[in-house]
């Protein structure tokens, strides 16, 4: 994993100057995106995350957006390394869904990996808070993405 130089207060708002213009680009040009969603698992427990741009109160699970040219369940694997500092090597494909918001639509697919632990290393320039919660009460409030996922994919009955 690269060493980070930059500041976290600094990329902090590089990340979120970055998600305001796409969401811009977003509503004008309302692209299909491809993305994934990553069920980190330890027991009965789930890793969630509050990114620091965006909605930063709401509760996603942890993710991002497909490369060109990258295969899915490696972009998961990158994921979990860069935001987690987890090198999970044994991820399950759970099945795809698609996310609509920010005027675009997003096919999301999920994995499912076992952590070896609890122990954790956030990238704090992108994650504010990374907490485990019991699988049947996930946190409030949750991601659009988060929701979609534990609904549709695990059956968790929404929280609303």
């Amino acid at each position: 994993m690269p060493i980070v130089t930059v500041p976290v207060p600094v990329r902090r708002v590089a990340y979120r100057v970055a998600h305001a213009g796409l969401r811009a680009y977003w509503r004008v040009a309302r692209p299909h995106t491809r993305g994934v969603k990553c069920v980190v698992r330890d027991g009965d427990a789930v890793l969630f995350v509050r990114h620091a741009y965006g909605d930063r109160r709401q509760w996603e699970l942890p993710g991002g957006g497909i490369k060109r040219g990258e295969d899915p369940r490696d972009t998961a694997a990158r994921e979990a390394r860069e935001e987690l500092g987890l090198d999970l090597d044994d991820w399950r494909p759970l099945g795809t869904v698609e996310a609509y918001g920010y005027g675009k639509q997003t096919t999301v697919i999920c994995f499912e990996a076992l952590s070896p632990g609890r122990a954790l290393t956030v990238d704090a320039g992108e994650i504010e808070e990374a907490r485990w919660f019991a699988l049947a009460n996930p946190p409030v409030p949750l991601g659009l993405d988060a929701h979609v996922v534990l609904t549709r994919l695990l059956s968790v009955p929404a929280s609303d």
